[in-house]
Order: C-alpha cells, then sequence, then structure tokens
C-alpha cells in the first residue's frame, strides 16, 4: 500500500494524488486506507518517512566499514546511483520539499528525515559543518541535474550541466 502511494504520490504530489487511485493500486479499499492513515496528509507523511528511512539505510549499507572522505564519497556515489535509477524516489522527495513549503507538518517530518541523514553523515564521516554542508549541497544539486534528466552520456563535455556534475564528484 505505501509502494502504491509513494508512485501517486511521486508523480502527482499531495494534493494532486488520488487516494482512489492509491487504494485501487493496493488492492483495498478507499475507507480501508483511511482507518488505516486517518487522512491523505498522515499517508504521504508515512511514505516520506519510509523513504527517508530507506535512503538512511542505503547511507549506512554504503558506508560499511568505511570513515571520513572515504565514507562520504561510498554514500555519495550510493546516493547519485539512487536518484538516476529511481525516478519515483527522486520525484517523491522533490514532492516533499515542495509540500514543506506550506505545511508545517509535512516540513517537520521532512527536517526530521533529513536530520537523520545529516546526523549519520557526521557522525560516519567525522567531517567538520562546512564539509557535511557542502555534501548536501552537491546531493541536492544532483537532485536538480536528475531532475532535468541530465546524462553524462548526451551532454557534450562542455555543458554547464557536464560542469556542474563534475563539480559534483570533486572532493
Amino acid at each position: 500500500m505505501l509502494e502504491a502511494a509513494n508512485v501517486e504520490f511521486a508523480l502527482r504530489g499531495l494534493h494532486g494524488a488520488s487516494t482512489d487511485a492509491i487504494a485501487r493500486s493496493a488492492g483495498i479499499s478507499q475507507p480501508y486506507l483511511f482507518r488505516l492513515f486517518g487522512s491523505k496528509k498522515e499517508l504521504f507523511i508515512a511514505v516520506l518517512e519510509g523513504c527517508f528511512a530507506r535512503t538512511l539505510e542505503d547511507f549506512r549499507g554504503a558506508a560499511s566499514g568505511k570513515s571520513g572522505q572515504e565514507a562520504l564519497a561510498a554514500i555519495g556515489e550510493a546516493y547519485g546511483r539512487a536518484i538516476e535509477e529511481d525516478r519515483t524516489m527522486l520525484q517523491g522527495q522533490l514532492q516533499w520539499y515542495a509540500a514543506s513549503v506550506e505545511d508545517d507538518e509535512i516540513r517537520e517530518a521532512t527536517a526530521r528525515g533529513f536530520g537523520r541523514l545529516v546526523d549519520y553523515v557526521e557522525t560516519v564521516s567525522g567531517a567538520d559543518r562546512v564539509t557535511v554542508a557542502q555534501f548536501f549541497a552537491k546531493g541536492m544539486l544532483m537532485n536538480v541535474l536528475a531532475a532535468m534528466q541530465y546524462s553524462i552520456a548526451s551532454e557534450p563535455k562542455d555543458s554547464w550541466a557536464a560542469r556542474l556534475a563534475e563539480g559534483c564528484r570533486e572532493d
């Protein structure tokens, strides 16, 4: 059910998503969906919390046995692959950030999830605040490039997108 909701919310956002479509895709009734989650917003928050939890687990897996710059590089590479390979994950993130602009509950849930990622990266890397901030800034830039479906294989090597992507790969 959460996977069906994830796809619908990623494509249409909180306000455009259809709980009827989510219920049908999950093979349950819409009233049962509301019985479980109470509201569409509560379901949206459950999906975003689950995605942040999966991202944290991906970070942990990538950094396993590593520390410092080696851990940062491994996490960055794993995240880059994830957003390029899983368009739903990328679209979902962009929807959460957009919904956070106007909704306190969503903003708080998004901040908690993002904060857990920051805490983990600080702990595993031992990096200073500037390095951690730059690491997450590169991640957000990677989101933007991935949203525009930038591909290193199809872009001219001297394009603005290639220059930015290359900057994301440098330490």
